[in-house]
């Protein structure tokens, strides 16, 4: 197969000044992209001050390595700094191809100890600043006739995790977003996919032994997001589960359930057909809300 590259594509990676975002960023311009490398250069929180030394480190290593990029060190959670990443695109580049959401923060406590404020920066950060971004960058896409955009999801989004009620809520709100975009770009040749990586990085090394974590590194995850925003990728609306070498599509499937008719529809009936309301042995994903909503019409329709 031939190489697949970016070469006259502009992308924009969040969060790129460590981790899985800096690998991100370096991949793309190894292989001919412009890159806006975005950090805001805070503490893995959210708290203190903001710093260009990120973003500035991972702009100089593309550049010794004859790729092209910014720096930019606004916050994805306000539409005024989401608005300022994508001026950056265009005022240094001239247009935007790619969009890569990977900013993020942590604020792991229990349910009963979380703040306010733990559950709101952390949403406001993940979710909406997927949004600011996604939104700031739209028009630019659409007038494009082309995009790529990825969302980064996680396992604690997909499956819950204890101790990140803010976290996972935030991630799987992310899947929403993502999928209703991948809707309204499709005529505009937009595709929108998501990622849940298991990677090496700030997040993960509170939590995960060093001899775990050397097989999880973040340039393990890139070539799957490469193939995502590259062009020859058709697919959109999708999540895939990625880290250290492992890649595989994630779904939301609904089993065939049983229909009660309003006579029958008890609390006992439910009782008595309980295992046949979980089994998912026939269980399959759905392409769109209306898809979904269509099986159980067909059910109350006695199709």
């Amino acid at each position: 197969m031939a190489e697949i590259r970016f070469d006259n594509r502009v992308a924009i990676v969040t969060g790129s000044g460590g981790g899985l975002g800096r690998s991100h960023a370096l991949f793309l311009a190894a292989r001919g992209a412009k890159v806006v490398v975005n950090d805001l250069g805070g503490s893995m929180d959210g708290s203190g001050g903001s710093s260009s030394r990120a973003a500035d480190t991972v702009v100089a290593e593309i550049k010794a390595s004859g790729g092209e990029a910014v720096a930019n060190y606004d916050g994805v959670d306000t539409a005024e700094g989401a608005a300022k990443i994508v001026a950056t695109a265009k005022e240094a580049f001239g247009k935007l191809d790619i969009v890569i959401n990977n900013a993020g923060i942590l604020r792991d406590v229990s349910f009963m100890k979380m703040t306010e404020d733990d559950w709101t920066k952390v949403l406001q950060v993940h979710l909406t600043g997927s949004m600011n971004v996604s939104k700031a960058a739209w028009p630019l896409l659409r007038e494009n006739g082309y995009g790529r955009v990825v969302f980064t999801t996680s396992a604690a989004g997909l499956y819950g995790n204890f101790g990140q009620a803010n976290y996972s809520a935030a991630k799987l709100g992310t899947v929403g977003l993502m999928k209703t975009l991948a809707h309204e770009g499709g005529k505009y040749d937009i595709k929108c996919n998501a990622i849940a990586p298991i990677a090496k990085s700030r997040m993960t090394e509170t939590v995960m032994p060093p001899d775990i974590l050397a097989k999880l590194l973040p340039e393990y995850v890139s070539p799957l997001v490469g193939y995502l925003v590259s062009q020859g990728c058709a697919d959109s609306g999708q999540v895939y589960a990625v880290g250290g070498g492992y890649v595989s599509r994630v779904a939301v499937v609904e089993g065939a359930g049983v229909f009660l008719a309003p006579g029958a529809l008890t609390v006992e009936a439910i009782a008595e057909k309980w295992a046949a309301i979980n089994d998912l042995g026939a269980a399959k994903p759905f392409a769109n809300a209306m898809e979904a909503a269509g099986q159980a019409m067909k059910a109350v329709m006695g199709g």
